[in-house]
């Protein structure tokens, strides 16, 4: 069986609005068993988490529901799964947790590539403390984030490495694993930002050697709210700030105040759905999950593929997405044109393409485009042919070009 997209686009309610969106990276469409869930939750008793009334038992419920579907999504313990209010809320918030172990001639590392929330929160927490901060620089020429580049900073007073596993301007999958044993050779912490990541390849928290790692459900048609992810052993040696009656369970230590509920329930209804996308649609959920991601890669990567080629035959484009491992994202700029004007073009005529830096501000200026960035093409599992083709057209619009289509 094959990947069935136009199963996939008839569940989703949003794209009946008739835009082909390419604004992805910022956030997905959401299918309706996602807002069935959510409504549902609401729809029933709900209360602070007990056992002694039907309201207690349905949030407890929703929430070991909603930690056994993320925990299986990223195949991590449910025991290590917190929950927050977004994932740089949840950065903020482990940096001055992780930060108290910390003093003058400690070293925090960052990347170049990152978007603001793995690299601000560190900084915050570093200069909070003496800690001094290094960078770790990428090829602006490739794109490339490479296990030398995060060697030539590290050193025995590195205490946390913190990266991406896939960069949300263009795309840039470095090798996550390889990382990994670098810094913990090193003696050091691994901090991972899986939101992009997460909403186009399977995540495996033990394979990737992460200690912590993020990621959004609504980045991969779920609702908006955060994930933290991490051994349970580990959370148990930190001691975030919290309420003095509040529990000092792990997790529930992490998080802060009264959990949303009703986004809990629709982010275990996204990774369901997700789950349900694998073709044959057999197995465990995370069997299931591995075998939708697989699906997903391959639909998403036949249309990158069109889309530069059909770039490429367009001319005055320059794609600044080329690491050999990437995302289907995309960061063009057009020769003496304005992306932001490109991007407003394309909206008047039904295609959803954002312009701008989306928080990396360090890589756009990296790659020499200021804080101004380039015009961002990033699919998601319910992109189609169709909307290719309305892509292309509209870009050779606006060029001024004949259409590159088919």
């Amino acid at each position: 069986m094959t990947f069935d997209v136009n199963a996939v686009r008839a569940r989703i309610p949003a794209l009946k609005a008739g835009s082909a969106r390419f604004d992805a990276p910022g956030g997905t469409q959401t299918p309706q068993p996602v807002i069935d869930a959510i409504a549902d939750a609401l729809a029933n008793p709900l209360a602070n988490r007990g056992l002694t009334t039907e309201g207690e038992r349905n949030a407890e419920a929703v929430v070991t529901r909603a930690r056994r579907a993320l925990a299986d999504l990223l195949g991590a313990d449910p025991r290590g799964i917190v929950f927050g209010r977004s994932s740089t809320q949840l950065a903020f918030d482990l940096s001055r947790t992780v930060a108290k172990s910390w003093g003058p001639g400690d070293e925090v590392v960052v990347s170049r590539l990152d978007h603001d929330s793995n690299i601000r929160p560190w900084i915050h927490a570093a200069e909070a403390v003496g800690a001094t901060v290094r960078w770790a620089e990428f090829d602006p020429a490739t794109g490339e984030l490479t296990i030398d580049d995060i060697a030539a900073v590290l050193s025995a007073r590195t205490r946390l490495v913190a990266v991406t596993a896939a960069s949300n301007l263009i795309g840039t999958r470095p090798d996550i694993a390889a990382f990994a044993d670098l810094v913990h050779r090193a003696g050091a912490l691994l901090h991972v930002d899986a939101v992009h990541y997460a909403s186009h390849a399977a995540v495996d928290l033990p394979g990737l050697g992460a200690d912590f790692l993020v990621c959004s459900p609504y980045k991969f048609l779920g609702p908006h709210l955060g994930v933290l992810a991490s051994r349970p052993e580990l959370l148990e040696t930190l001691r975030p700030d919290k309420l003095r009656p509040s529990t000092n369970a792990v997790p529930e230590r992490f998080e802060l105040g009264t959990l949303p509920y009703e986004l809990l329930a629709g982010a275990g209804a996204a990774v369901d759905f997700l789950a349900s996308l694998a073709p044959g649609a057999d197995g465990t959920r995370r069997e299931r999950l591995l075998d939708a991601f697989m699906a997903i890669e391959t639909h998403e990567d036949a249309l990158r593929a069109r889309i530069e080629q059909g770039l490429a035959s367009l001319g005055g484009i320059t794609v600044h997405s080329r690491a050999a491992h990437r995302t289907p994202t995309l960061l063009l700029t057009l020769a003496g044109r304005s992306t932001a004007a490109a991007s407003r073009y394309l909206a008047e005529r039904g295609v959803d393409a954002p312009a701008g830096s989306f928080y990396a501000l360090e890589a756009s200026r990296r790659l020499g485009l200021g804080d101004e960035g380039g015009l961002r093409i990033g699919l998601a599992p319910y992109n189609n042919d169709e909307d290719v083709d309305r892509l292309l057209e509209a870009l050779a619009g606006f060029l001024g070009t004949a259409p590159a289509v088919g």
